[in-house]
């Protein structure tokens, strides 16, 4: 399973040496506190227009439920278009709903509705942006670690983003801080346009594949299919104690104040492994570190089959978040895996499925909690997400490190 991978000297702060990379962060930086003062403006202002809690959490789930639709539709448009043409297009689109939130008499209906589009362009964003990033930063090691940077930006918004955006909301009405949400996607828009090269589709712009065919032609290949099922499938379990944090909390008897600290501890474990990954070990160091992480990552929820107090929990959720550090390796694999005419559309549908699943995880892990202990629920998680990787690591090694090449999507079959 092990791959040839490039040496970036200089770690984190090498790439942030390349002046095309620092343009694609600070506007993923300025997209992503966007969305979260969009989350919470929208769904303090459907609630004070409505008075309903109802359409309150509805406005929040519409950040999510359009995200496979618009992710499995629009994934070819990643590879047949140039990317900085993308990625400029889907902030635009983003900065005019949100500026059409801002006007005073739009119902909630149309809130609801540019909240949709707003989500149902995402994932192409995603998709294309992480492909594009390869291209800024060469397919090795800087790669790997500029994607740990995204991703680490993502992270962070769960701990300091929602804080900021309810401090932004005491000095500020809804709809102004909206207003910011779509200044922040134009100033992202400026930045991609004027802070990266102008590069050719990675695929012909004449070419027309169906989405069903985009999806054969990333999981047709073995190793791929593998590789993507690894990103797709362990957050499906490890979701879960998030997910069951308030009732197993309520059920222990603590208090509010262990709850805010519970909720950091998987997101701040996460960070912690990623600095500690790209900053301490070499590529090849993570390449060979991916299968135990990966195995090892859901072992600590085991520890909720005996229902721990608070000080158990925090640790089992830390280390849970440390083993994290196995993306970087296998972000590593994924790009060797993926042909370059695919690589858009391979990125849009991996950030498609995450979203997804992420979600149906919360979803499943409340509904076995209607039937089971909490603490069964988690710890039966952990087992299953174990034995789960365990299965997905022995597919990788039978599929070698090439695998399968996927159809050629050119061809009539495709099309």
């Amino acid at each position: 399973m092990s791959t040839t991978v490039n040496e970036a000297p200089g770690g984190y702060r090498g790439v942030f040496r390349v002046r095309e990379f620092r343009s694609v962060f600070a506007a993923h930086l300025l997209s992503v506190l966007g969305v979260v003062v969009a989350e919470i403006s929208l769904t303090v202002l459907v609630f004070r227009t409505t008075g309903s809690p109802l359409m309150s959490a509805l406005t929040f789930a519409l950040g999510f439920l359009p995200y496979a639709l618009g992710g499995t539709l629009l994934a070819g448009i990643a590879d047949r278009y140039p990317a900085r043409r993308v990625l400029v297009g889907c902030d635009l689109v983003c900065a005019a709903c949100a500026a059409a939130m801002v006007w005073p008499g739009t119902p909630v209906a149309g809130l609801l509705a540019l909240r949709c589009a707003m989500a149902f362009v995402a994932p192409l964003f995603q998709g294309t942006r992480n492909a594009s990033l390869a291209d800024v930063l060469g397919p090795g090691d800087a790669f790997v670690l500029g994607r740990s940077l995204m991703r680490m930006v993502a992270q962070s918004a769960q701990l300091i983003g929602f804080g900021l955006g309810g401090l932004l909301l005491t000095v500020l009405a809804p709809r102004a801080a909206v207003a910011l949400t779509a200044a922040g996607f134009l100033c992202s828009a400026l930045l991609l346009r004027f802070g990266t090269r102008s590069r050719p589709a990675r695929a012909a712009a004449t070419v027309r594949t169906s989405p069903l065919a985009g999806l054969r032609a990333v999981l047709g290949d073995r190793r791929l299919r593998a590789l993507t099922l690894l990103f797709w499938l362990p957050p499906v379990f490890v979701i879960a104690p998030e997910a069951l944090l308030v009732p197993y909390a309520d059920g222990i008897g603590a208090g509010t104040a262990a709850l805010g600290v519970m909720m950091c501890a998987l997101p701040v474990g996460t960070i912690a492994g990623e600095l500690w990954a790209g900053s301490a070990l070499g590529p090849r160091a993570r390449s060979r570190l991916v299968a135990p992480l990966a195995a090892a990552g859901l072992l600590p929820l085991l520890a909720y089959a005996f229902r721990p107090g608070v000080p158990v929990v925090l640790g089992a959720l830390l280390l849970a978040g440390l083993a994290h550090a196995y993306t970087l390796g296998l972000d590593q694999w994924y790009v060797d895996a993926v042909p370059d005419a695919l690589r858009g559309r391979a990125m849009t549908l991996l950030s498609t499925g995450l979203m997804t699943l992420q979600g149906v995880g919360m979803a499943l892990a409340g509904l076995a909690a209607e039937f089971l202990p909490v603490h069964v629920v988690v710890a039966g998680a952990g087992a299953l997400g174990t034995a789960v990787v365990l299965i997905l690591l022995a597919a990788l090694r039978s599929a070698g490190p090439q695998g399968g090449r996927p159809r050629n999507e050119t061809g009539p079959a495709a099309k």
